[in-house]
């Protein structure tokens, strides 16, 4: 529940009401953490984190709390999941006394190279959810992502203590998390590009729940590496810079395919040579077998900050991958 006070947001979570079930250890492990990180999210003003995260290997699912509802990842590939869903769902409800109506389920399946995932559903099921204070608009079930990535919420906090009167750039912006947080930090300017014209508009409704002007904080619709090559040539300068992209990515608007692995040494040189003296990039990628290679940038301080930015709530240390760039002074 959210509620505002002098427009502070006020977040509200709800206490467990079932006791220990010696039967179920699903149910066991998703109290533990959530008790845990409640106290966390309620000193955060959060209402959205992960309560299960593959901790058991003989239940392999991702549980993400979002407001009183959840976003149940299942990573069964190629078994029936039937009888994990059920008990998952009958965890849910114990603990929680939630509506099967607000248990989302989604089979993770290894993506191919050729698919390109966006939308999945017309429901418009769209809600509000509070991560530091900040609010995002968010859908569990029209899209494969659910709008905003809770695993980069130390990622976006870092960012935003670095912005104070200074430029922000980010590339595959997706809904502008990093910009929306950028912004109520005090950050001069932003800039957000995206290729695509949902998030491009998902992200404006992020600004705008925030009651942020877009005057100094432009959301623009294009190709990243592309538009990379315009700021380059108009000699544009930014004091931080974003870059999450895709692993793979595939969309009639683009030349060709873009792939992490292959691409990311072109992406983040282009995107260096906008980076001002004293600047910092952050990289970041959810590929598993993704392969960096820090000699390809000489000149640059490049650190894996990446155990800095994987929230308490998510227990893999795989989640993600993240480098920042500076440099050497």
């Amino acid at each position: 529940m959210l509620s505002l006070r002098s427009n502070v947001a006020i977040v509200e979570l709800p206490y467990l009401v079932d006791g220990e079930d010696k039967s179920s250890p699903l149910k066991n492990r998703i109290r533990k953490n959530y008790q845990h990180v409640r106290k966390w999210a309620k000193r955060s003003q959060t209402n959205c984190f992960r309560i299960y995260d593959r901790d058991i290997k003989e239940y392999p699912v991702a549980i993400d709390f979002y407001d009183g509802r959840f976003c149940v990842h299942y990573f069964a590939y190629d078994e029936d999941i039937s009888t994990l869903e059920h008990e998952t769902q009958m965890a849910l409800s114990s603990l929680f006394q939630t509506k099967p109506s607000s248990i989302y389920a989604r089979t993770r399946i290894k993506r191919q190279k050729v698919e390109q995932y966006e939308k999945r559903g017309e429901d418009k099921d769209f809600f509000t959810v509070i991560e530091h204070g900040v609010k995002f608009k968010v859908n569990l079930v029209d899209y494969l992502d659910t709008g905003l990535f809770l695993d980069h919420r130390h990622t976006r906090q870092m960012v935003a203590s670095l912005v104070k009167d200074k430029r922000l750039l980010n590339l595959f912006a997706y809904t502008c998390s990093f910009s929306v947080h950028a912004a109520l930090a005090g950050a001069a300017f932003t800039k957000s590009v995206d290729l695509s014209n949902t998030y491009t508009a998902w992200g404006k409704e992020n600004f705008s729940l925030n009651s942020i002007p877009l005057a100094h904080h432009e959301i623009i619709r294009a190709d990243c590496l592309k538009y990379l090559d315009g700021e380059i040539a108009a000699r544009t300068c930014y004091d931080v810079i974003v870059l999450d992209p895709p692993t793979l990515s595939r969309s009639k608007k683009m030349e060709g395919m873009f792939d992490i692995q292959q691409d990311y040494t072109l992406l983040i040189s282009k995107a260096l040579k906008l980076l001002s003296p004293e600047g910092s990039l952050f990289f970041s990628t959810n590929a598993r077998q993704f392969k960096f290679d820090a000699s390809q940038f000489g000149g640059y301080d490049v650190q894996d900050i990446s155990k800095k930015t994987i929230p308490l709530d998510f227990h893999s240390q795989k989640t993600h991958r993240c480098w920042r760039f500076k440099l050497y002074d």
